[in-house]
């Protein structure tokens, strides 16, 4: 190694070990603070070093004499009287000691996001309690059902296609299932965690995440039992479809980041037109506070079993379509999966635009359109379970939002032949 490369290795473990030692010296802790934070860093990266020459077990070695000096240290405190039943400071420093034997033979750049997390976690202690003691039963079991989704049931699907069209890869079929439920299941902990406070805007944005159409038929509810929330009703139903936009943007860019340049812009335009309405809506509604009606588990195993089924559903009919009736069978399918999911239809159309199966100018079409029907059927069930005036200005929203989509479809330039 050279003498230059050495010293850059010994100035970033100081550097990191002065960080996290900073923190632990803000918060008293008597075991180690802004001096000895330092020298563990300093010490393993320094074991690392020797290790090259001499065997991996000098970083063995020097890991369990800081583990000794660990139990040594505690002993001492013991004896004094002092009782300090955690053990954050302990673990933080043979973290430490890791990032600093992992500096010479890793990269610079993950030790260094490593003990910037480390600190956060150090510093934020209160916060992450409160945090804890705020999640519920409820909203706990919400977590592990997303683990069973996402660590348990995902590595053990097959990863190879199935049935005709050669479309139905369970493993890629779950991974987008895990992604769709993931994004829900984020905007489901903070409703949980803000729900009873959150204004109209937050819920509206909140509702998107989560389900844009359960947030309309629980809002169109709450307008027929109480006539006088209608304005703040159609406001977060016109935000919550808004937010779906916004989400097909983060799907597309997640699954085919590759295309995003094609399809984004329309979609973008799309985006923003919605919003100039609901900023409109937002000026002319005078209470902006509403809580969110209880909204269900995302991650419930069985919608997210009932979701991956609509997905090979919606991929397969999507295929065939293709294959059988050239683009517009693929507009039919579109109109009758986004009806009341947006989406299956999503991700069957970027699933295929990555393999190649579609161009990216025929993909956003085929999202918009069905978005276009979903905006109408979000538009009947306000009303038939909302009221006359949640009708008027919920249903200009939709009305103004499905012109704004034609007009995308029509004027906006294909992309230029290629030769």
């Amino acid at each position: 190694m050279e003498l230059s490369e050495t010293f850059q290795h010994l100035g970033i473990s100081l550097g990191l070990g002065l960080l996290v030692g900073l923190q632990r010296e803000r918060s008293d802790s008597r075991l180690a603070g802004f001096r000895t934070f330092p020298l563990i860093t300093l010490f393993g990266t320094v074991s690392s070093i020797l290790s090259q020459t001499f065997g991996g077990w000098i970083v063995a070695l020097g890991l369990v004499a800081l583990a000794g000096m660990i139990v040594v240290g505690n002993l001492a405190k013991q004896k004094i009287g002092e009782t300090d039943p955690g053990l954050t400071t302990e673990a933080a420093m043979l973290v430490m000691y890791g990032v600093g034997a992992y500096l010479p033979v890793g990269h610079a750049s993950a030790a260094v996001a490593l003990s910037g997390t480390v600190a956060v976690l150090l510093h934020l202690k209160p916060q992450l309690h409160s945090l804890a003691s705020k999640i519920g039963d409820q909203d706990f079991k919400a977590i592990m059902q997303f683990v069973l989704i996402t660590l348990v049931i995902l590595p053990v699907l097959p990863n190879r296609t199935f049935g005709p069209h050669e479309v139905l890869n369970p493993r890629k079929i779950w991974l987008l299932v895990v992604l769709i439920v993931g994004i829900s299941l984020a905007g489901y902990i903070v409703y949980k965690l803000f729900g009873e406070r959150v204004g109209a805007v937050i819920g509206g944005i909140l509702g998107g995440l989560i389900s844009s159409t359960a947030t309309t038929v629980s809002y169109s509810r709450r307008a027929r039992q109480s006539p006088d929330t209608s304005g703040l009703a159609a406001l977060v139903i016109a935000l919550a479809s808004t937010v779906v936009f916004a989400r097909v943007l983060i799907i597309v860019g997640s699954v085919t980041p590759q295309n995003l340049r094609a399809i984004g812009p329309p979609l973008t335009a799309m985006l923003g037109a919605l919003t100039v309405f609901v900023v409109v809506m937002l000026l002319a509604t005078k209470h902006h506070h509403t809580g969110m009606p209880d909204q269900g588990n995302p991650s419930e195993l069985k919608s997210a079993l009932v979701f991956a089924v609509l997905f090979g559903v919606v991929l397969l009919a999507v295929a065939a379509a293709k294959e059988n009736f050239g683009d517009r069978g693929l507009y039919v399918v579109g109109v009758l999966s986004g009806l009341t999911d947006m989406d299956a239809i999503t991700l069957s159309t970027v699933q295929l635009m990555r393999e190649g199966k579609l161009g990216a100018d025929t993909g956003w079409r085929l999202i918009l359109v069905a978005s276009m029907s979903n905006l109408v059927f979000k538009a009947a069930t306000v009303a038939l379970i909302g009221n006359r005036q949640l009708l008027a200005k919920a249903g200009a929203f939709f009305g103004l939002a499905f012109v704004a989509g034609a007009l995308i479809l029509i004027f906006w330039p294909a992309p230029p032949a290629q030769n």
